[in-house]
């Protein structure tokens, strides 16, 4: 039968959506595009925030006015976290964010006998961590191996624990066993990703960290770069670099996820660590690793935030340097203790992430300035303009003159930048 997946949401989405195409291509079915005719349609929603939960829901009834006749069916967080409004949607499958497979069964048994079936379990009972199949798109270059699921934080604004459930980790010997497999099917990049890997191995025997995992990933595909995804700043600990530093293939690109530079604002956020912990973090960075890029994420007007605090937070920003920011206006996310909090007004939230924004924006072109005149191994991935454009370890992005580069490492020289990537020539091997 043809399939078509929509997906919504963060990377952890992403990689599951990969996985159940896998999946489906294994039993014999077919992939399509999502606006082509299928037999079914899974829409793998997000619940991030209430925009989220509103978009899964114009998909659904978007999909079941144009093909009435197909199966739709709903996964992901917002079935798991909103089951009342699930009696709401028209759809024929809905089910969580657990059991990808037996998901895919299901939705098999659905388009057979046209029965409407919910299948959403309790995400606080889950203990194991269901081992789904790495890899990337057809031509990609970059694979991720998602290696943790869950979370445990509870952020005031967030409603993921709810959606994803404790913390539960790839086990050490299968991370390298599916990085291997992925370095020998030839993708010259893996990136580690999960709901919050910082807390990988801490439901694994023997507690293993963060570290244990990089370096067995990185011994069991000699020559493939590695790349890791969001970070809680904690993890980066003189004893995490030393060990960091000394792997060739680790990509020296960190995401700290940030989200106020006011500790004011932290602890409302119930975040667990503080801005002097933070820039620790940065610090340490930068003195193990050669011009790192630490990147991070940044909510603008959260509940409370005066212009003081958020004053604050643009000077901690700008003390930090970071390559690159990505900025939001805080969104009322139901359900969680910061809707009850006193609410920002909309407008006051979007000036603040506009002058974020315009700080953000100055950090990254000196960060580009200063990459000129270095030489960097860059991943190439696809043709622009007559170019070629591939990331360079620190994951800014670089163009090159060259042809039938796509998936190949040459190093660059850069010799510029036009402010949005680098611009470089091929250096002579």
């Amino acid at each position: 039968m043809k399939i078509a997946i929509y997906t919504l949401g963060c990377k952890v989405n992403q990689y599951e959506t990969q996985a159940m195409e896998r999946l489906l291509r294994q039993r014999g079915h077919q992939i399509v595009d999502f606006s082509q005719d299928a037999d079914a349609y899974v829409v793998n929603s997000c619940s991030v925030t209430a925009v989220s939960d509103q978009k899964s829901r114009q998909a659904l009834h978007k999909i079941r006015r144009e093909r009435p006749g197909a199966v739709l069916a709903l996964c992901g967080c917002y079935a798991q976290t909103h089951p009342g409004d699930m009696e709401q949607l028209d759809a024929d499958l809905i089910a969580g964010t657990g059991d990808r497979g037996g998901f895919i069964t299901l939705l098999e048994q659905a388009v057979e006998d046209r029965s409407r079936r919910t299948a959403l379990d309790r995400a606080f009972d889950r203990r194991d961590f269901e081992i789904l199949p790495a890899g990337g798109l057809d031509q990609r270059t970059r694979a991720m191996l998602k290696v943790e699921d869950g979370c445990v934080n509870f952020c005031s604004y967030c409603i993921i624990p709810y959606a994803r459930g404790p913390v539960r980790s790839l086990p050490l010997d299968q991370a390298a066993e599916q990085a291997a497999a992925l370095a020998a099917a030839g993708y010259r990049e893996i990136v580690l990703t999960g709901i919050e890997i910082s807390s990988w191995g801490r439901d694994l025997e023997g507690r293993p960290g963060l570290a244990d995992l990089i370096e067995a990933v990185c011994a069991a595909a000699p020559g493939v770069r590695v790349r890791l995804g969001s970070l809680e700043p904690r993890t980066v600990t003189e004893a995490f670099c030393r060990r960091c530093a000394d792997l060739p293939d680790l990509c020296p690109q960190f995401h700290l996820s940030l989200q106020s530079g006011c500790d004011e604002t932290l602890r409302r956020m119930n975040r667990k660590y503080g801005t002097a912990r933070y820039l620790q973090s940065v610090e340490l960075l930068n003195r193990w690793f050669d011009r790192p890029a630490v990147t991070t994420d940044l909510i603008t007007g959260f509940p409370e935030e005066t212009e003081e605090e958020f004053a604050q937070t643009l000077a901690f920003i700008q003390k930090c340097g970071f390559a690159k920011m990505h900025i939001f206006p805080y969104s009322v996310r139901p359900g969680t203790p910061a809707e009850k909090m006193a609410q920002v007004p909309k407008a006051v939230k979007a000036e603040r992430a506009r002058r974020a924004a315009a700080a953000a924006e100055e950090m990254r072109s000196s960060y580009l300035r200063d990459c000129v005149g270095r030489t960097y191994a860059v991943l190439f991935e696809q043709p622009r303009e007559g170019r070629f454009l591939g990331h360079a370890p620190n994951y800014m992005e670089v163009v090159a003159e060259g042809e039938n580069l796509h998936n190949i490492v040459k190093n660059v020289h850069i010799t510029g930048t036009n402010g949005e990537v680098l611009l470089g020539r091929l250096a002579e091997d």
